[in-house]
């Protein structure tokens, strides 16, 4: 993961791998078989290990323990600076691994929030994007933080920025409503094929030419 990570998929080598797990690249063939094969053990490992880390601070009850916090640290950043890496070469695994996040997001908001999001899957997929770009937008984001996001320091003004965001709803229940209603009534405008947009002009981009 952190070779993946450094130098790429494309630039990290099965014959580099092994030589830095100190076993063979046939060895690691066998295992994983391509190179492609090993990467997706290492998304799913990775996915698995954020969602493990989640589950025990927000279920388990250790958003309050600061040794938790203290000893999960390192892992969340080197897993977060494999998924900045990982989600932006334009592959299809990378585009099979945000589908993942989507459905794992879906699928805790099915089992801790049912009923409270009128439309989960619309929901799972903005909230993967936005935490997914945060990782993305690094550098950006690190230089107006005034600190590198995956270091500690700059991860502990994330997360606070993060609860903040979180905890201060943007919108009072009345204007939602008020947007809910403007967006049923777009809605019932739409052309009948959905997806399709409307070619005589659109709210982003103005009239067809």
């Amino acid at each position: 993961m952190r070779l993946f990570t450094e130098r790429g998929m494309d630039g990290a080598t099965i014959r580099d791998i092994a030589k830095e797990a100190g076993v063979s690249g046939g060895l690691v063939r066998h295992h994983f078989g391509s190179k492609d094969d090993l990467r997706a053990a290492c998304d799913s490992y990775a996915l698995d290990q954020i969602m493990r880390i989640k589950e025990q601070a927000v279920l388990g009850g250790q958003l309050a323990n600061p040794s938790f916090m203290s000893a999960t640290q390192p892992t969340v950043l080197l897993l977060y600076r494999y998924l900045a890496r990982s989600l932006v070469d334009g592959s299809p695994a990378a585009a099979a691994m945000f589908d993942e996040m989507v459905e794992l997001c879906e699928a805790w908001l099915d089992r801790h929030h049912p009923g409270q999001v009128e439309d989960p899957r619309g929901y799972s997929a903005v909230l993967v994007a936005m935490q997914s770009g945060l990782l993305m937008m690094h550098s950006q984001l690190s230089r107006s933080l005034g600190a590198d996001i995956f270091t500690a320091e700059g991860h502990l003004r994330l997360a606070g920025a993060m609860i903040e965001f979180y905890a201060q709803p943007l919108l009072t229940p009345e204007l939602a409503e008020q947007a809910r209603a403007a967006i049923q009534q777009l809605q019932a405008r739409q052309p009948a094929t959905k997806g399709q947009p409307d070619d005589e002009a659109s709210p982003m981009t103005g009239p067809a030419r």
